[in-house]
C-alpha cells in the first residue's frame, strides 16, 4: 500500500477541514511485493502457459538444429532471406533460446507462488473439525426429526458413536439442563488430501525435472552394424549435458552392434515401413567386465548402472569409393544416409577433400526399393529389394579445407561447380551395387561398392525421472480423490418439547458439486434407524 499526506486547508468559513490525501510513490518493499502479488496470480500462471503454448509452436514448424540438422539445413538454403531473421530469434533452437527459457522460469515462479498458499489452506482444511450445527436443520435439503422418551445424553451419545461408525469426525457439544445439545459430523476430508496431494506432485514433478536437466545428460550417435562405441565425449554425434554435469561422471561401457535385424510391413497404407527392428548388442560395464549380450529393441533400452541406451532408429550406407583423376583413393567407406521417408528413401553427401586437380563432392538420394512414380523416382519398400544410388557431382573448392564443411550431411557448393554432361545437363549417377562411373575432365571415377546398415543410438541418464514418476502418481491419486470422494456433513440436535419428550433433529449437507439427493436421503434415514433402535446399534 502507499503511503499518503495529510494537508491542512482553510475552507470558506475559516476553519481547518482536512484535505484529500494525497498518494506518493511506493517504496521498493512495496514495489516488490506488488510485483509477487501479480506474477503469482492464478490469471498470471494461465496467460503464462497460454504463452508457453505459443512459443513451442516455431519448434514444431521450423526445423530444430538439434533434432534434425539436415532439415534444418536445408531450410536455410530453401529461405536464404528468412534465415537471418530466424537465426536472430534463435527460432532454429526455440527450446534453448533465452526468450522460451524466460517464460518457463516464469511460469515456474507462478505455479510455485500459487501452489505454496493453496497448500496451506488445503492443509488447514484437511485438519479442521466439524462447524457448529445450524439453528435450523429443516432449511437444509436433506432434513428429518422424531421424538423419543430417551434422554438428550443417550442420544447424542448414540448419534456419536452411529457417527463414528460410519467414518465421520464427530464433535459433540453435550446437552444442557434444557435439554439442547448438538453433534456435528463430516467426512470426505480425504477429498482436500487429494487437493493438497495434487498441488504437492506439481512441486515434485518440477523438482524431477529440474534434477535431471541439471544433473543428466542426452546424447546420440550413429553407430554402423559391425562397429562399436565407447562412452566418451568424443564419441558422441551430438551432446545435450545438464547444467551441473560432470563428464568424469560418465560410466565407462562399451558396445558393439553384432547384427540387426528388421521385419517390414508388406501390406496396408503403411506399407514398406519397418514394423519391428532388433539390434544384438555385447557390451561391457566396464573395461575389465566379460561381455554381456542384450537384444536392444524400441521402448527397451539397455540400462547400465545409471545410465540407458536406446534404440530410436537406423538406416543405410552405402559403400562408396570416390578415385581422384590420379587413380589414387580419395575417399572411401560407408556413408551414412538419413531416411527422408517412411520407404527408407534417404539423403545422403559424399566428400573427398584429398582429390586432385580437385576436391569432389556427390549429393544426392538412395532408395532402398527404387521405382518411379508419376514419373518421379522413389523408393517404394524400404527393405533392400532393387537398391539404387542417385548422384550429382561437384568439384573445386567446397570448403573441406577451411573447416566450413564441418556437417557431415551437408555439401558447401557456394565455390564449388557442378559437372555437366556433354549436353550442358547436369550429370547424374545412377549406380546399382557394383558399378563403377568415370567421371568427365579426368576428374577420376566413382563406384558402388555395396550396402550396410547403421543404428541410431540414444545414451541418456535421467537422475530425477523416478521423482518426476512420483510426482505423476501423486497427481494422478490426488485427482481421483478430488473427483470421487464426496465431503458430507451430518448434524443432530436435541431440546425437550412441551410435554417433556425429547425431540430430535437431523440435517445433512452433501458439498460435492452434483451429489446424489436420493443417496443423501437414505443415508440420513439409516442414521436415524440407528438412533431409534439403541440395542440394534450397540449389538
Amino acid at each position: 500500500m502507499s503511503d499518503v499526506s495529510d494537508t491542512v486547508e482553510k475552507d470558506t468559513g475559516g476553519r481547518d477541514r482536512q484535505a484529500t490525501p494525497m498518494p506518493t510513490d511506493m517504496t521498493a518493499r512495496e514495489l516488490g511485493r506488488w510485483a509477487w502479488r501479480q506474477v503469482t496470480s492464478m490469471r498470471t500462471a494461465l496467460v503464462l502457459l497460454l504463452l508457453l503454448a505459443l512459443a513451442a509452436i516455431p519448434g514444431s514448424i521450423v526445423p530444430q538444429e538439434d533434432v534434425d540438422s539436415l532439415a534444418a539445413s536445408r531450410w536455410r538454403e530453401a529461405h536464404p532471406k528468412l534465415t537471418p531473421v530466424y537465426e536472430k530469434l534463435d527460432l532454429f533452437s526455440v527450446y534453448d533460446s533465452p526468450w522460451f527459457s524466460a517464460i518457463y522460469i516464469l511460469l515456474m515462479i507462478s505455479l510455485v507462488g500459487c501452489i505454496v498458499p493453496r497448500t496451506a489452506v488445503y492443509w488447514r482444511a484437511l485438519r479442521a473439525q466439524p462447524p457448529r450445527a445450524p439453528r435450523n436443520l429443516s432449511r437444509l435439503p436433506e432434513h428429518a426429526a422424531y421424538t423419543t422418551d430417551d434422554a438428550p445424553d443417550d442420544v447424542l451419545e448414540r448419534a456419536a458413536a452411529a457417527l463414528r461408525k460410519r467414518r465421520y469426525r464427530v464433535v459433540s457439544t453435550g446437552s444442557t439442563a434444557e435439554g439442547s445439545g448438538s453433534v456435528s459430523a463430516e467426512k470426505g476430508y480425504l477429498r482436500e488430501a487429494g487437493n493438497l496431494v495434487f498441488h504437492l506432485s506439481v512441486l515434485v514433478v518440477l523438482v524431477g525435472f529440474a534434477l535431471g536437466g541439471l544433473f543428466g545428460y542426452k546424447g546420440g550417435v550413429i553407430v554402423g552394424v559391425g562397429q562399436g562405441f565407447s562412452n566418451d565425449l568424443t564419441q558422441y554425434d551430438d551432446f545435450v549435458p545438464g547444467s551441473l554435469f560432470d563428464g568424469d561422471d560418465l560410466e565407462q561401457f562399451t558396445f558393439t552392434i553384432k547384427d540387426f535385424e528388421a521385419e517390414w510391413l508388406t501390406e496396408g497404407p503403411r506399407a514398406g515401413m519397418a514394423r519391428k527392428f532388433v539390434s544384438e548388442l555385447e557390451y561391457r560395464e566396464t573395461p575389465d567386465a566379460e561381455p554381456e549380450s542384450y537384444d536392444l529393441k524400441v521402448n527397451h533400452p539397455l540400462t547400465i548402472g545409471k545410465t540407458e541406451v536406446f534404440l530410436i532408429g537406423h538406416g543405410y550406407a552405402p559403400v562408396i569409393t570416390i578415385r581422384d583423376g590420379n587413380g589414387d583413393i580419395a575417399a572411401t567407406g560407408p556413408t551414412v544416409f538419413l531416411p527422408t521417408d517412411q520407404t527408407f528413401a534417404s539423403f545422403g553427401v559424399v566428400k573427398a577433400a584429398d582429390a586432385r586437380p580437385g576436391q569432389i563432392g556427390l549429393e544426392g538420394d538412395f532408395y532402398p526399393t527404387f521405382a518411379l512414380g508419376d514419373g518421379m523416382p522413389r523408393s517404394s519398400f524400404g527393405d533392400l529389394l532393387n537398391p539404387l544410388l542417385s548422384m550429382f557431382v561437384y568439384t573445386g573448392d567446397l570448403g573441406l579445407d577451411a573447416g566450413t564443411g564441418d556437417s557431415v550431411y551437408v555439401l558447401d557448393k557456394a565455390d564449388a561447380e557442378q559437372v555437366m554432361k556433354a549436353d550442358g545437363q547436369p550429370l547424374r549417377l545412377d549406380l546399382r551395387p557394383g558399378d563403377t562411373v568415370k567421371l568427365p575432365d579426368g576428374l577420376g571415377s566413382v563406384t558402388f561398392e555395396g550396402i550396410e546398415r547403421w543404428n541410431k543410438v540414444q545414451i541418456s541418464r535421467t537422475p530425477g525421472k523416478l521423482v518426476a514418476l512420483t510426482g505423476v502418481v501423486m497427481a494422478l491419486i490426488g485427482l481421483l480423490g478430488s473427483l470421487f470422494i464426496r465431503p458430507r456433513r451430518v448434524w443432530v440436535r436435541t431440546r425437550r418439547s412441551e410435554d417433556g419428550q425429547t425431540v430430535v433433529d437431523l440435517g445433512a449437507l452433501d458439498r460435492s458439486n452434483g451429489g446424489d439427493p436420493e443417496r443423501g436421503e437414505l443415508e440420513l434415514a439409516a442414521i436415524m434407524d440407528s438412533l431409534q433402535e439403541p440395542k440394534e446399534d450397540k449389538s
